[in-house]
């Protein structure tokens, strides 16, 4: 319970703090929408920049502020504007105020105070009373300098209700005024070495960060510590709702004001309600609000932080439909903002005029959501891979794959019919049908790898042409993707060249050659080449068929299968399936067994020691002349003799003959190697023979 209990407050905390740093971004957006008439000559030009200037200071400094310090400038902020409103209040009873004739009428129609002198008069009492006693509690007063301060507001209402003259309730009202100014002044001016202290900490805690962690992380410390993406998010929301009601309001107030006119207030009235809430006033209402929503930068920014949002939950409902559980999938969130904001940076879409801008926002918003659907697809293409490879048989766990799989393939065709229906053939249209086409292509290669795994795990002999049959139908659509991004490259360039062009649009042209063209080709160039020097390598061994196969009792050491129809026979005697040594000469060119080079150029060159499947000993004809024989035959009718150097060999028996041989095969056993390890001692002596003699020249001394 008290867990929960500190987590709320935690949260409510996070939550106050990014409302109160909402204001600093209203206040940036309010100037640098701001216009300003340049005639006033360079006196009064150079005043409003510098004010501008010095306003975004100020609120840049207060939205980067610490948590604690900020609490405490709106604790004194909120104090001033209590006490200005009580200045305001006494200012304009006595003023314009008669409690025995007169009552307020706000623009809107309503009456905000009573008729009723003594009830007026009670009820500005009660007002000013709560204003000084938060002035108060807020400056943190001594009680004398608290009940002076209280007096002082409530004197000029004093006045007013034993009737004083009307230059004497302006003249104390006045004073009150100045008085209450003057010990805000004080407490504030009191407040300056906290002020000039927690600056300085600031600053030596940013440079203490920039000098140990550097640029890159204080901006991201920063970024996390204010909860930019929350402030941006709320900012965005409360900008949007407000215009929202405001529209609102107009509107209602212009149909009533129609429908008076035409003589019929309540027909009027009850015509408004349906008009507000008719098709095309909503459809008005929602454009405009869209319209305004992407002005200026720091509103596309907030656009960007809402996305970022919904394609966050969108992305983690995903992954929990389909089952997976892949943090790398979980960057949805970050990747669709920011397209957004880079395509909103390209088009320009907040200098555009507003029936432009909701155009190219829609056209990005295509876009868009083509490259979120993209995305979608590598979040399932993992899942459908590893399900089809594991031969799960559960329905239930197949079905959200393949129904998010269908559902990118149809997505993709329902857009691309909708905006060739209303839209004629132009670079934009033709971009989003070209990442439609390549999003089904990409489903349709991965649901054909997916069949074709399910349909090896459903038959009972080993499919060894799988591994072309799933190369042949990835590497068709690579291929076919690697053509789309040329044509993509050409359609990016003839809109910069003809349309519109410019600096962000190169860039961004720049790195798709480079990661969708240039770095795709050669990735397939080098897939392409280290599968068909696996296949030589694989055609460069003997295989085992018929009575010969049968003679192995022993399974594939890779896949743990037996041998059905044949096998393939390694330097070193160990017994393969094609496919599972192909697969392994992907990665190294090593026996799997022994770790002895599978493929050797020269046949002449001398081989190491190594041992079959079985774990037995075979030897080339040299090494038979080379040392003294261990008895025995192998498989194939030859003599089996130690496959060692001289050395090894002497070292063996000097040890004291077969058994010091087989306490040699037993150390050469238990040795295990580290794949980097093997991989950089390719082309050198076996690790084998070096160990071997090693060994063997410690057991001579």
């Amino acid at each position: 319970m008290a867990s929960t209990q500190a987590r709320l407050g935690q949260q409510a905390l996070a939550l106050l703090d990014v409302a109160l740093r909402v204001p600093c971004i209203f206040t940036i957006d309010v100037i640098f929408n701001s216009y300003y008439d340049q005639g006033s000559g360079w006196a009064g030009a150079t005043g409003k920049v510098l004010v501008r200037v010095l306003g975004v200071l100020i609120s840049t400094v207060v939205l980067l502020l610490s948590q604690k310090a900020l609490f405490k400038f709106y604790t004194l902020f909120l104090a001033v504007l209590l006490g200005l409103a009580a200045v305001l209040i006494n200012y304009y009873a006595t003023s314009h105020i008669d409690f025995y004739s007169a009552y307020c009428k706000a623009a809107l129609g309503f009456r905000l105070l009573p008729r009723n002198g003594t009830t007026l008069w009670l009820g500005m009492a009660a007002v000013q009373l709560m204003f000084g006693i938060g002035y108060v509690f807020l400056l943190n007063l001594h009680s004398v300098f608290a009940a002076l301060v209280v007096l002082d507001i409530m004197i000029p209402l004093w006045g007013m209700m034993i009737e004083l003259p009307a230059d004497v309730r302006h003249m104390t009202a006045v004073i009150s005024g100045l008085a209450l100014a003057l010990n805000t002044a004080v407490c504030l001016a009191m407040r300056l070495k906290w002020f000039y202290y927690s600056c300085r900490y600031v600053y030596l805690l940013v440079r203490h960060m920039y000098r140990i962690y550097g640029l890159q992380l204080l901006l991201e410390d920063t970024w996390k510590r204010i909860r930019f993406p929350d402030v941006l998010r709320m900012f965005w929301l409360s900008r949007v709702t407000a215009q929202a009601l405001i529209l609102v309001y107009v509107v209602r107030a212009v149909r009533k004001e129609s429908g008076d006119a035409a003589g019929g207030a309540t027909e009027g009235s009850s015509d408004a309600q349906g008009y507000l809430f008719s098709w095309d006033v909503f459809w008005d209402l929602t454009s405009n609000l869209i319209i305004s929503g992407c002005d200026s930068t720091l509103t596309v920014l907030g656009m960007s932080a809402v996305i970022s949002s919904m394609a966050h939950y969108l992305g983690l409902s995903i992954l929990a439909f389909i089952g997976s559980t892949e943090e790398e999938d979980k960057r949805l969130g970050f990747v669709a903002p920011v397209l957004f904001f880079i395509l909103a940076l390209q088009t320009g879409l907040s200098s555009l005029d507003p029936e432009e801008r909701l155009v190219r926002l829609s056209r990005n918003m295509c876009l868009l959501l083509t490259a979120i659907l993209h995305f979608i697809h590598g979040m399932t293409d993992p899942v459908l891979m590893s399900l089809s490879a594991s031969h799960v048989s559960s329905f239930r766990r197949h079905f959200p794959v393949l129904l998010v799989s269908v559902a990118l393939f149809v997505l993709p065709v329902a857009l691309s019919f909708t905006l060739w229906h209303h839209y004629a053939l132009n670079t934009w249209l033709f971009a989003v049908t070209a990442f439609c086409v390549e999003l089904c292509l990409k489903v349709v290669v991965s649901l054909t790898v997916y069949g074709l795994f399910m349909v090896d795990g459903f038959s009972n002999v080993l499919w060894e042409k799988l591994d072309d049959y799933v190369y042949y139908v990835r590497s068709t659509g690579n291929i076919i993707e690697f053509l789309f991004g040329v044509i993509m490259f050409g359609n990016g360039a003839y809109t910069m060249m003809f349309e519109k062009g410019s600096k962000i649009r190169a860039c961004m042209m720049c790195l798709h050659a480079y990661f969708n063209i240039y770095l795709q080709a050669k990735n397939g160039w080098k897939t392409f080449i280290n599968r068909r020097t696996a296949v030589k390598k694989i055609n460069s061994l003997p295989e085992v068929r018929g009575d010969q196969l049968r003679e192995i009792e022993d399974v594939c050491a890779i896949c743990y299968q037996e041998f059905a129809s044949s096998a393939r026979l390694t330097p070193c005697h160990h017994h393969f399936h094609a496919l599972c040594l192909r697969k392994w000469l992907y990665i190294q060119d090593t026996c799997p067994m022994c770790h002895q080079r599978v493929y050797i150029e020269d046949d002449g060159r001398d081989r190491a020691a190594f041992s079959n499947n079985n774990g037995g000993y075979a030897a080339p004809q040299d090494a038979v002349a080379a040392g003294p024989p261990v008895q025995g035959e192998n498989p194939h009718g030859q003599p089996v003799a130690e496959l060692v150097p001289n050395g090894a060999v002497a070292g063996a028996h000097a040890a004291g003959g077969p058994a010091g041989l087989d306490d040699l095969v037993e150390d050469n056993d238990s040795i295990e190697y580290d794949e980097d390890e093997w991989g950089t001692q390719n082309g050198s002596t076996p690790i084998e023979e070096e160990y071997i003699n090693d060994d063997t020249d410690s057991t001579e001394d």
